[in-house]
């Protein structure tokens, strides 16, 4: 989790990724961004996440996005 916390602080320092669950509602997180999130994650994390599972729902909190890292992962 901390690496995913280092990768979303990239987009914005100033948000409290351990609390917030509004990234997409809130604009934190753009289509584009998610796109980008989803790049640097397979890349500095080794994961494959599906393009079909890069939906707003799985971006929603931190929490969220670690949950479908685990998914694409099989844990």
């Amino acid at each position: 989790m901390e690496e995913l916390i280092e990768i979303l602080k990239d987009i914005d320092p100033d948000i409290d990724y351990e609390t917030c669950d509004t990234l997409v509602e809130d604009g934190v997180l753009t289509s584009f961004e998610m796109v980008m999130l989803v790049t640097d994650i397979n890349q500095r994390m080794g994961v494959s996440i599906a393009p079909e599972d890069i939906l707003p729902e799985n971006f929603s909190s931190a929490k969220k996005i670690y949950e479908l890292i685990q998914k694409s992962r099989g844990e």
